[in-house]
């Protein structure tokens, strides 16, 4: 478990000092070996087959302390937060390199056999400090952040963290954490702050985890090799499969350019950001008097867009789901989510309808939302050889909170929403390299007083004319109901 650094500065950017590394040792942890879970898998293999393109799925923290405190402190609250959540410190083995199958024995993406998991209880984590001024500290702390999630991690021989410290005047004023996805979703990760948060104040891993249990890596594999586990797994496989046989085989019925997939196959996938104030109170009032969720009205909304622009009136997304229904799953700092298909009919006929529909509909594909993803690839595989797959490469991903609402910490807008719709701000941020099975993938995002709506998409499906409009869309249906049952 080595890193490496840099002294001075890069292209103008401070970098800070370089002031060697500091090591948290961990001792007498819980240990085990045993088959990966379902989440674990299901990423590894993502990762793994991105190569050089993996460090963009790495999760990425640069986190001011207020107050600065001493290294010392900081280290010894970081041994806590690796103590309490095993995720951290796990290791993954492709077929069964420690001696073991993989979880199911089922063979693997990219002909790999099996995955096992291997939790290390004691070892040392190299921490990377750099010294600078308290001016040049954030700066500093973004250029850390970059370097240590910039790299790949090696899976088998790297526990799936990293940690930076920014000191300043002897004090840290910056903690930069990088961690591989096969160690936490978005959902782990706010636990793990939760978590890091409470530690600071002066809980211990041992009294936080009698309080509120955490599923463990090894424990949630053990449940999934099960005979209810496999009941479950070829349950939601088989749920996929009959969803994916009845859904649409084209949704996109009029593509922007179908000839440009096949002569530009570097072609740059565009990034959309839709910022919305007005859209984060209309969802609320949307999901109070019909009786659903926010979530459900933004992928209703989503759907009946889709329908109405693709020219299918069904319509089919990969949605990301959390899979964290039980008390202990929803405490663990790991990698749960996994995609559910969700298959909504008639989409474009009335939006209400759409979105009074999605709840039952998405309540059912989140039912089967866990399972053996390579099990599954291989199934769709021969759905596709054969023709009678419906197209699957739509993605849509809440990575909200549900405990957090629509809002991040902050206060709630109090203008009017018809004043609030005219702060509305469309942006193109980036763009993206080709996904493989992707041509339209959208994101909800939180922002300080409003809700986002992140969109990527093949420029051969999708034009950025088309991707305004689906964002403006969205939200100007969900603005409209809002208004029609609202009192403004």
């Amino acid at each position: 478990m080595t890193t490496s650094s840099t002294d001075g500065t890069d292209g103008g950017k401070s970098t800070g000092r370089t002031a060697g590394e500091r090591t948290i040792r961990l001792d007498s942890a819980r240990a085990g070996t045993g088959p990966a879970t379902w989440g674990q898998r299901a990423i590894w293999g993502v990762v793994t087959r991105l190569g050089d393109d993996a460090p963009r799925y790495n999760l990425r923290l640069d986190l001011p302390l207020a107050p600065p405190r001493p290294a010392a402190r900081v280290l010894a609250d970081l041994t806590e937060l690796l103590r309490m959540h095993d995720s951290l410190r796990t290791r993954l083995l492709p077929n069964g390199a420690n001696g073991a199958n993989g979880a199911n024995g089922a063979d693997g993406a990219d002909g790999v056999d099996g995955l096992e998991q291997v939790v290390d209880g004691s070892g040392e984590l190299p921490v990377e400090v750099r010294e600078c001024s308290e001016a040049d500290a954030p700066a500093v702390g973004a250029s850390l952040m970059e370097e240590l999630a910039g790299r790949s991690f090696d899976h088998a021989r790297e526990w799936p963290f990293r940690v930076g410290l920014v000191e300043c005047g002897g004090l840290v004023h910056r903690l930069v954490l990088a961690a591989s996805h096969t160690a936490m979703d978005l959902w782990g990760e706010g636990r793990m702050l939760r978590d890091l948060a409470l530690i600071e104040e002066g809980e211990s891993a041992e009294a936080l985890l009698r309080a509120r249990p955490a599923l463990q890596p090894l424990e949630a594999a053990e449940v999934q090799a099960s005979p209810l586990g496999r009941r479950r797994d070829e349950g939601a496989r088989r749920y996929w499969c009959e969803r994916l046989t009845a859904g649409p085989k084209r949704i996109f019925l009029n593509p922007a350019d179908p000839e440009r997939a096949a002569t530009d196959p570097g072609r740059m996938f565009p990034n959309a950001l839709l910022h919305s104030p007005a859209l984060a109170v209309a969802v609320e009032r949307v999901a109070e008097t019909l009786g659903v969720s926010d979530a459900a009205v933004l992928l209703g909304a989503a759907s009946h867009q889709l329908a109405r622009m693709s020219g299918s009136s069904d319509v089919l997304f990969q949605v990301v789901v959390s899979n964290r229904f039980q008390p202990a799953a929803a405490e663990s700092v790991s990698t749960m989510a996994q995609e559910a298909v969700f298959l909504l009919t008639d989409a474009d006929k009335d939006f209400e309808d759409a979105v009074r529909r999605t709840r039952s509909v998405s309540f059912s594909a989140f039912r089967h939302a866990g399972y053996d993803k390579w099990a599954l690839e291989r199934e769709v595989a021969r759905l596709v050889e054969r023709g009678e797959a419906a197209d699957h490469s739509c993605w849509w991903n809440d990575t909200r909170d549900p405990a957090d609402g629509p809002f991040d910490t902050v206060e709630r807008p109090g203008a009017p929403l018809g004043e609030l719709a005219g702060r509305t701000v469309f942006s193109w941020p980036t763009e993206f390299l080709p996904r493989v099975n992707v041509s339209v993938a959208v994101d909800v995002l939180t922002a300080p007083g409003a809700l986002e709506l992140c969109m990527t998409a093949d420029p051969a499906v999708l034009s950025r004319e088309g991707m305004e409009r689906f964002l403006r869309g969205v939200e100007e249906s969900v603005i409209a109901e809002a208004t029609a049952l609202g009192d403004e």
